[in-house]
């Protein structure tokens, strides 16, 4: 993991670490934090761009309210980096487009 993040676990528990790719790059964290902590500790602050303005985005609440950590894992899109846990072989990538809605 890079030691360039000001993100900082307060509590170091001993954990296995899994390895996941971003955007084409190889990334590793401890087993069991969310895809956002994950992102953020190995330095990744922009998760996404708006579709209007093209603006970055990145975790904001860390607890699933604001949907500002919207990202494309494994295939599925509009999955909330900060309520997932990071997995062995996870495939993540921003989403950078309008979120659409299913007809139900």
């Amino acid at each position: 993991m890079h030691d360039d993040s000001t993100f900082k676990r307060l509590i170091d528990e001993a954990r296995e670490t899994v390895r996941f790719r971003f955007d084409g790059r190889d990334l590793a964290a401890p087993e069991g934090v969310s895809v956002a902590a994950a992102l953020l500790e190995n330095g990744v602050v922009a998760l996404r761009e708006t579709p209007v303005g093209g603006r970055s985005r990145g975790p904001f609440c860390m607890m699933g309210v604001c949907f500002e950590c919207m990202l494309e894992i494994d295939g599925l899109e509009n999955v909330q980096g900060c309520m997932t846990p990071v997995q062995e072989g996870m495939r993540i990538k921003r989403q950078n487009q309008a979120r659409e809605l299913s007809a139900k």
